[in-house]
């Protein structure tokens, strides 16, 4: 092993089926076989991938709700943008803090607080006092309004950098694409459930019933109970804890969601890299190791390249702003709320597609495909939509609508689930927290900054805002044709030891 040869030679005493040079490409784990242990491991991911739930309908949910909100409590324009960025900034700083108390504390009861603040959060924002009964919002109103939102906004960014790692690491390596990828969708899911339970609460009270926004946040509460309750009775990553010393305890793990042959292979080969590991001076958690290694390093800035090309996909500015875009390319108010669905239905297919294609299509692929597709997206939009069809053509809105929806399409099918199963894989375990922590923190800076200039861009070139977009893929694909390194097909401990070694950098590496 690349890492064996560079911190010298392994103690014999702590000899492994690993340990003589070997790696896991050349030392074939036993196959995956069927058993209650593949049902266990099911399970698992369900309640896990409740947090990826709670992470689209947290951030889907004022889509509908805004404007409820907005009228009843008196807010102006600027006021009720505060109340719906405040979770977005907020989920940059959970994602970041959340990565390190996962390092910490364990995946697993992160992810239960997580589940807490969930609640919380969702309490807070629907109990704080305003309306027709006060006049209108009170300051403290407000206040406690803004502090739900940041509580919700902490739970989403956490969730979106803890989930995604606890299932890689509990995920056999051949479907850790799809079993990781099952977040992403769960995402869309919980997006496009936001947007129906939405539009069903309107539709059965009415849009001047007063409370009407609290309904539609209060249902945030019912998959944050069972995310709650469901993760008590969860494991702990064994990964996880191997590297904090308690190899039996992972040991009793592995057996629980693999056969007792491939557990005690998993456990040998995760040892094997701890202990090497623990043998490098200086490898230890947080920035310090970062900071002491070129090649982690690297890969950090790697990672948080890709989250920023992620968010500059155009994909939130259709989720946060598509009734706006909507109604700029052409359409009646009374269509606008029915064809909104459209794209959040499309992500959905696309998911289920991008889930099924995730361990059978290689990493790079999926993203070079990608950004090259969302980039003809934006460009056939603008051209349509500036040169071909002008204000006032009848064929305007449904050209714009049929290319959004090749453009969301493309993004889901290739990019969203891709992007969230690469940051969980490609950090060494000793960094993996905090890598994750702070390439999610970048990226939902980017998704922040996005959401809060999209209006003023609109405002100021219209349509002309896809070419931007259609500028940036272009970027984004040269970057990942020249930089980004293969993941798919090897185990995490491989990829620890190319990372950590600076082999994962080399040209070979990209194919």
């Amino acid at each position: 092993m690349a890492l064996s040869r560079a911190v010298g030679a392994r103690d014999p005493t702590k000899e492994s089926p690993m340990a003589h040079g070997v790696s896991a490409s050349e030392f074939k784990l036993p196959p995956l076989t069927p058993g209650p242990h593949r049902k266990r491991l099911g399970l698992v991911a369900l309640v896990a991938t409740f947090g990826g739930l709670l992470f689209g309908y947290d951030t889907g949910v004022a889509n509908g709700a805004e404007r409820p909100l907005a009228h009843e409590m008196g807010f102006d324009a600027l006021q009720i943008g505060i109340v719906i960025s405040a979770l977005i900034f907020a989920a940059a700083v959970g994602a970041m803090v959340c990565g390190q108390i996962a390092d910490k504390i364990g995946r697993k009861p992160t992810i239960i607080i997580l589940a807490v603040l969930f609640f919380c959060g969702t309490a807070i924002v629907v109990t704080s006092p305003g309306g027709p009964e006060l006049g209108t919002h009170t300051a403290f109103g407000y206040a406690m309004l803004i502090t739900g939102r940041i509580c919700l906004g902490l739970a989403v960014g956490g969730a979106s950098a803890v989930v995604p790692v606890y299932l890689a690491e509990l995920a056999p390596f051949e479907i850790r694409g799809s079993l990781s990828g099952r977040n992403e969708f769960m995402i869309v899911v919980g997006q496009l459930a936001a947007f129906v339970v939405n539009a069903i609460i309107a539709a059965v009270m009415g849009l001047d019933t007063p409370g009407l926004w609290r309904v539609m946040f209060s249902i945030c509460a019912i998959p944050a109970i069972f995310l709650f309750f469901g993760m008590l009775r969860m494991p702990e990553s064994p990964r996880w804890l191997v590297e904090k010393g308690r190899q039996e305890d992972a040991r009793a793990v592995l057996l629980t969601i693999r056969s007792k042959e491939r557990a005690e292979a998993e456990l040998a080969e995760v040892e094997n890299v701890a202990a090497e590991e623990h043998e490098l001076e200086g490898a230890r958690l947080g920035f310090a190791a970062v900071l002491k290694n070129k090649s982690l390093l690297v890969i950090l800035v790697i990672a948080c390249c890709l989250g920023i090309a992620q968010q500059f996909t155009g994909v939130n500015a259709i989720m946060y702003y598509g009734q706006r875009m909507l109604a700029e390319s052409g359409f009646s108010e009374d269509m606008i709320g029915w064809v909104n669905i459209a794209p959040g239905v499309i992500a959905v297919l696309g998911g289920v597609v991008a889930l099924f294609l995730m361990d059978r299509i290689n990493r790079r692929t999926n993203f070079l495909w990608g950004y090259g597709m969302t980039a003809l997206s934006h460009i056939l939009i603008a051209i349509a939509m500036m040169l071909l069809f002008p204000e006032g053509s009848a064929a305007r809105p449904w050209v714009f609508l049929v290319l959004i929806i090749v453009m969301i399409g493309s993004i889901q099918l290739f990019l969203n689930l891709a992007t969230w199963v690469y940051l969980s894989e490609i950090f060494p375990l000793h960094m993996r927290g905090i890598g994750m922590g702070v390439s999610v923190l970048v990226l939902w800076l980017a998704n922040g900054v996005l959401a809060l200039l999209v209006p003023s861009i609109v405002n100021a070139v219209g349509m002309g805002l896809f070419l931007i977009f259609a500028v940036v893929n272009v970027v984004s694909f040269l970057f990942i044709f020249r930089f980004l390194p293969e993941t798919r097909g090897r185990t995490l401990e491989e990829l620890e030891e190319d990372v950590t070694t600076g082999a994962i950098l080399l040209p070979a590496a990209r194919r």
